[in-house]
């Protein structure tokens, strides 16, 4: 009996003693914000912890908050009737004029974020100082094999690690400790298409990771890899290669049955660039996977088909990557309808039974809810103005409108644009409202194909003559409207932030908003509702009906999503703020962006935020060319395939990369260095020699200058637009 009750008093010690120490700071080691904290703070984060986030002590572990990702917090020590009290704790200059996508991770005080070029930052929430900064050094000529920009959306943590995906391809487990690597492996080929700009996440040991590229003739995969050692343990690809080689995985030998023609040869393309979510209890990761390459179905299977897992929802094991169910959202996709939008993993009561769901609201416009067991689709309904298609039948299939696919050689004005009904911004579902939150885009697109325009297969859709689609429009085509009073004008956008019920599949409210690029959402339990938006303002609504209930001015454009976190018994906000993205380098609704700067705010807060620059209005360049009609013509090809993406409608002056009509006369002298030579890559412009021909060159110099001198001169837009469709076609009937 003595035995028994000696051994049951060392057990209940021992057991007090791992109480304690997982949730106490051990005495007798170094304080919080140390080395030695980090480590040990960080080591912590392992499987267990990451799914019981919601009962463990208020940190942000995951990308989504959770592996449900449903950007959903418990915390209510910030509620509606202290809001007047939530103020600005800190700020920090991350240094960077490009945007800011990152969601910040967060452990016991400790933050970790990314930045353009995949940089890592460590920051002490505590003093609001920089600890560390990772840079993997990506080649700064990289970014003349990317479609979007320079960004990056977030990191993993795990057993004292995190995980970045870099541009240049790489997957690098930094010490969370010391900023200092300690490993690395490439994920795809080198100096290829292929890019990362989406976040890994970590499933039962095994780092996740896709990657971006479909836009340039990038054939899509995941891969896992060991999260201790790098090594690959799987990987999984989404549209087949090659017929005549060996199949990487049996179910491709299915998918290939839905292609036709040589797809192989453009690549196929099926990255997944963001969407990626794992449920424990199923073992599944889930995949988000993208468009085409090339984007035209006509070009890329021209027999038709519906080219399986493009534009999918894909269930894989997670144990060995194997293939378990698909939805497909967009079958044949020819509109860059991407299904790699935010996935959030739920439990909600449909037709008095619950279920086991999952809730995506892609590109193409409909709000879908689909069985996360075994992939049955349950509902879908158009959650902003869509005329691609009517409805989704009873099997899930969309129902097409005729002419949605733009094969009659007519430029046809399609609805939700290429950018989406709604893009990569996270949504939020809040399990107490019921309600999902989504950042909405309300736009149209120019669409059409022309069999007479060339395919670049070297590069992509992006290459020569090779869009077919919005980014190779003919100005001068014949253009089909849609009559419906609802459709987006032409050449406007918008945006609207919706809360809706996914399960009545209707909006229960909306609140319109002036540009359609806006931050992601963050909902809580006690019904707050956050996001930073276009012009530069962070509020925080009731989510139960959209009202303000406060708002601060955080100077510049905001597409990064907000998180909370608890530390030392407070609540804190953060959210990265700065404009630029794909949308950000071209539309511009402040006056001024200011840099890049980390925003964090808790009750009693008595920070200052930075000063506000006042507005720059650089004039269009005084510089005249007496330049040919044919010769502005080409410049006008070459200047969309290559440069529009970044640089924007030339003329507009907005945009986080300069719109180059408002060029002072050294960088139109420099034009050939800059543009073929590399003369300004360390600022990240690239280097186009082997893309462009020194004369493509002398071209897009000749569009940029007339475009500023009949602008200067008071020609109105449609005139502009009439003018240079003219010389466009010139350009395309003697080309």
């Amino acid at each position: 009996m003595k035995s028994l009750v000696v051994k049951c008093y060392v057990g209940l010690v021992f057991l007090l003693v791992a109480a304690i120490s997982s949730c106490q700071w051990p005495q007798g080691v170094e304080p919080k914000g140390s080395a030695e904290h980090i480590r040990y703070a960080t080591g912590k984060v392992d499987d267990k912890a990451l799914q019981n986030i919601d009962a463990g002590d208020g940190d942000w572990l995951t990308h989504g908050g959770n592996y449900a990702e449903d950007r959903y917090s418990e915390l209510e020590l910030i509620h509606r009737d202290n809001l007047s009290e939530l103020s600005l704790a800190w700020t920090i200059d991350v240094g960077t004029k490009r945007g800011l996508q990152s969601t910040p991770l967060v452990v016991d005080g400790i933050m970790f974020f990314t930045g353009p070029w995949s940089i890592v930052y460590a920051v002490d929430v505590r003093s609001g100082q920089r600890l560390w900064t990772y840079d993997p050094e990506v080649p700064r000529k990289k970014a003349a094999q990317l479609c979007c920009g320079v960004n990056n959306r977030g990191l993993a943590l795990y057993r004292g690690a995190v995980f970045v995906g870099t541009l240049d391809g790489r997957l690098i487990s930094v010490d969370a400790a010391s900023g200092e690597p300690n490993w690395q492996v490439q994920t795809v080929p080198e100096d290829s298409f292929y890019s990362i700009t989406g976040a890994p996440r970590i499933a039962n040991g095994l780092v996740i990771i896709g990657n971006g590229g479909a836009d340039l003739k990038a054939r899509g995969y995941v891969t896992a890899y060991d999260a201790g050692s790098g090594a690959q343990r799987w990987r999984f690809y989404t549209v087949p290669g090659d017929p005549a080689l060996p199949f990487e995985h049996d179910d491709l030998k299915d998918a290939v049955k839905t292609w036709s023609g040589e797809w192989w040869k453009q690549s196929g393309g099926g990255t997944v660039w963001d969407a990626i979510t794992y449920d424990p209890e199923l073992n599944l990761v889930y995949i988000g996977v993208g468009n085409g390459s090339h984007w035209n179905r006509m070009i890329r299977s021209p027999g038709g088909g519906d080219n399986l897992y493009l534009s999918s929802i894909v269930a894989l094991d997670a144990s060995d990557g194997s293939y378990v169910w698909h939805y497909q959202t967009t079958p044949g996709d020819t509109w860059d309808y991407t299904a790699t939008q935010h996935i959030i993993q739920a439990d909600i009561e449909i037709d008095g039974k619950m279920r086991k769901v999952l809730m995506q609201a892609p590109k193409n416009g409909f709000f879908y809810v689909i069985d996360r067991t075994s992939g049955e689709f349950i509902s879908a309904k158009p959650f902003v103005y869509t005329n691609w298609a009517s409805a989704i039948d009873a099997q899930g299939r969309p129902i097409e409108n005729e002419g949605a696919r733009y094969e009659d050689g007519k430029l046809h004005w399609i609805s939700p644009s290429s950018h989406g009904g709604h893009n990569w911004p996270p949504m939020a579902f809040n399990r107490k409202t019921g309600l999902v939150y989504i950042p909405t885009s309300n736009q149209s697109e120019p669409y059409m194909y022309d069999p007479a325009v060339g395919y670049d297969s070297a590069r992509g859709f992006m290459g020569a003559g090779g869009a077919n689609t919005s980014l190779s429009a003919r100005l001068y085509a014949e253009s089909v409207y849609d009559t419906d009073p609802r459709a987006p004008a032409p050449w406007t956008v918008s945006g609207r932030l919706i809360a809706y019920d996914p399960v009545q599949q209707r909006e229960v409210w909306g609140v319109d908003q002036v540009l359609h690029y806006n931050g992601g959402l963050l909902t809580t339990a006690n019904g707050l509702l956050l996001q930073g938006d276009a012009q530069g303002i962070f509020s925080i609504r009731d989510a139960e009906n959209g009202e303000v209930l406060w708002q601060y001015d955080v100077r510049s454009g905001v597409v990064a999503p907000p998180i909370t976190y608890m530390v030392d018994g407070e609540q804190y906000i953060s959210v990265l703020v700065g404009w630029g993205g794909i949308q950000g380098q071209v539309f511009q609704a402040v006056p001024r962006l200011h840099p890049g700067t980390l925003y964090t705010f808790k009750l009693g807060g008595d920070a200052q935020p930075p000063a506000k620059l006042p507005p720059i209005a650089k004039p269009l360049t005084e510089l005249t060319t007496d330049a040919s009609e044919l010769t502005i013509g080409r410049g006008y090809n070459r200047y969309a395939e290559n440069c529009m993406s970044c640089h924007g409608t030339p003329g507009t002056g907005n945009g986080t990369i300069p719109d180059l009509t408002r060029s002072n006369v050294g960088v139109y002298q420099l034009l050939p260095q800059i543009v073929l030579q590399g003369l300004f890559e360390s600022q990240g412009m690239p280097n186009f020699a082997g893309q462009i021909t020194p004369q493509d060159v002398e071209d897009i110099r000749a569009f940029l200058l007339f475009t500023a001198q009949s602008l200067r001169g008071g020609m109105t837009l449609e005139s502009y637009l009439g003018k240079v469709a003219v010389m466009q076609k010139m350009a395309d009937e003697n080309q």
